[in-house]
């Protein structure tokens, strides 16, 4: 499986069969606070979190992907996803509103990209987000996520193989609290990759490993 990286929240992951699947794609311009290029890529499955134009714009995409959004069991294909409850504030939603992590598969690899999740998970949540192999976390801190070190103890509860950090400071995106700088002194395990995309096999995966990737736009 190869993930990449394209901006925010945005990752395009591809399977060896070619299904691919793409998550929170973002408003190019999103209010000024964004300056990555528009996402142009033509997904199969496009996953969105949340009704925020940094994680719901498909004006960019090309061809016809199947879009899914909310709680629930959505299948399309072979691949079943799991819309998982959860907010995007720390008062149930009523700052926010609500988000939603998306759960599923792609060549064997149990895949969790939790969206701006705002709030950390109460052990009912975790035990329902079941294995994590590959996490995709926000780690850009208040307001629009949860505090970094929050993050962290969700990365070290959940225990995924890999966890690739989004919606953090660099210099295409400017509103979060934490950049990159923050995520190496918080973690010694912690790696940054000079490129934007990695491969992944199941079987094969890192251990405890946040892997840090740079924005393919």
């Amino acid at each position: 499986m190869n993930v990449k990286w394209l901006g925010h929240a945005c990752f395009l992951l591809t399977s060896v069969s070619g299904l691919k699947v793409l998550t929170d794609p973002y408003e190019a311009s999103f209010q000024s606070l964004l300056s990555y290029d528009p996402v142009r890529e033509s997904p199969d499955i496009v996953t969105i979190s949340h009704d925020h134009g940094d994680h719901n714009y498909t004006g960019d995409l090309q061809g016809s992907p199947q879009i899914l959004k909310g709680p629930g069991q959505h299948r399309v294909d072979t691949v079943e996803f799991t819309g998982i409850a959860s907010y995007h504030d720390r008062v149930s939603g009523r700052e926010r509103g609500s988000n939603t992590i998306f759960c599923f598969t792609l060549d064997d690899i149990q895949i969790c990209h939790c969206g701006d999740l705002g709030h950390p998970l109460d052990d009912a949540t975790s035990q329902s987000l079941g294995r994590v192999d590959l996490l995709l976390m926000p780690t850009g801190g208040p307001p629009a996520t949860l505090e970094l070190k929050e993050a962290r103890s969700i990365w070290q509860k959940l225990r995924p193989c890999v966890t690739i950090p989004m919606h953090f400071r660099n210099e295409k995106c400017s509103f979060p609290k934490y950049g990159i700088e923050d995520l190496l002194k918080l973690e010694r395990r912690a790696v940054r990759h000079a490129k934007s995309e990695v491969e992944f096999t199941a079987g094969r995966l890192p251990r405890g490993q946040l892997l840090i990737l740079n924005p393919a736009l």
